[in-house]
């Protein structure tokens, strides 16, 4: 569904990302994991259609992305919520850009409030919420608009760890309910082996490809436990670790 060919992005003088190519099927999650300033969220950003690379293409059904598609959401770092608007009138942003009639709007916002566990808080504004729950709220939003690519930026790195934990069983869930293709970046090994059915690494600025590792075995919460999720975990770091 995804596909990443030969992408190099220069910053002025300052070469981020030189020739990364790979695939990402339908229905499938990728997590992409490399070293701090390797160029993942600038690799997510052109995904996404809001940055234009250097070199290379990225092709969504087989379409050349040059500018934000319809059908992909984009969850950044710091949420991205509105502080002015209700958790409400947040998750109804999109849904509102695109012309939705109040009455369909009402029922998907009120069905997501209620299926994150978000009902009672609709009038409540960002600042009242925990990072848990604004972090609901950012999804809700980006979920409301039924996009067939979810793409995001270290959603989970500002929770605490029971929170984090709590917030990959929610994604793992959604994954699989919704069929949605998920593309997350994140700094963490543990959540890219918990979340990715496919793993992206990418070297030390400029980030090339340094590996794609299958991990087929996702798809349950149980898996954190079992013994191949810790052998997939101690090969990534080796990976990341190689010189």
């Amino acid at each position: 569904m995804i596909s990443v060919k030969n992408i190099s992005k220069f910053f002025e003088d300052i070469k981020a990302l030189d020739g990364v190519t790979f695939e990402v099927e339908r229905g499938e999650s990728c997590a992409i994991i490399g070293p701090s300033g390797c160029g993942k969220s600038t690799l997510l950003l052109i995904m996404a259609g809001i940055l234009e690379p250097s070199e290379g293409e990225v092709k969504v059904d087989g379409k050349t992305v040059n500018s934000p598609l319809r059908s992909v959401a984009l969850i950044l770092q710091d949420f991205g919520l509105f502080p002015w608007k209700t958790v409400y009138d947040n998750v109804a942003l999109g849904l509102r850009l695109r012309g939705v009639d109040r009455k369909t709007e009402k029922r998907r916002v009120e069905e997501l409030l209620k299926k994150f566990g978000l009902l009672g808080f609709e009038r409540a504004y960002p600042k009242q919420l925990s990072g848990g729950m604004k972090q609901r709220v950012a999804i809700a939003r980006a979920i409301a608009i039924e996009p067939q690519i979810l793409l995001m930026d270290e959603p989970l790195s500002s929770l605490d760890a029971l929170s984090r934990e709590e917030m990959q069983n929610f994604l793992l869930k959604l994954w699989k309910e919704t069929g949605t293709t998920m593309v997350l970046v994140t700094h963490s090994i543990e959540e890219a082996v918990f979340l990715g059915k496919k793993i992206v690494v990418l070297t030390e600025r400029p980030g090339k490809i340094k590996a794609v590792v299958e991990n087929k075995e996702v798809g349950d919460e149980s898996y954190r436990h079992e013994e191949v999720f810790f052998e997939r975990c101690k090969l990534l770091r080796r990976i990341i670790r190689a010189t």
